[in-house]
């Protein structure tokens, strides 16, 4: 397993963009397919986006598509998802997860099928 830490929410303008980051422990992180997950008050915890080991496959919600956009830099252990163009319906506590399913970049996997999980990030949209 590896140990997740994220970093980078905060308060934001709709229309305004943030960077999470998610830094990952271990020498194996380059094995592990990255997930972003958010959960708003009151909401179950939903998928956000996938990356694949090498960074050559993403995956992403409908509602994300064409304003989010996760990459990884493997030398840094570090995951990250670009947000643009945000709107008050984002506001949530962010979580990366990591994987080693393939499946990852190609279907919603079950949260359970994610075997490490940071601590979350809030991430607040204003309008």
């Amino acid at each position: 397993q590896v140990q997740l830490v994220e970093s980078g929410g905060g308060l934001v303008q709709a229309g305004g963009s943030l960077r999470l980051s998610c830094v990952a422990s271990g020498r194996t992180f380059s094995r592990y397919y990255m997930g972003w997950f958010r959960q708003a008050p009151g909401k179950e915890r939903e998928f956000v986006g996938t990356i694949s080991w090498d960074g050559g496959s993403t995956y992403y919600a409908d509602s994300v598509k064409g304003r989010f956009t996760i990459s990884r830099d493997n030398a840094k252990n570090t995951v990250y998802l670009q947000m643009n163009s945000l709107k008050p319906e984002d506001t949530a506590v962010y979580y990366c997860a990591a994987t080693t399913s393939p499946a990852a970049t190609r279907v919603s996997l079950p949260l359970a099928r994610y075997e490490s999980w940071g601590q979350g990030t809030q991430v607040t949209v204003s309008s």
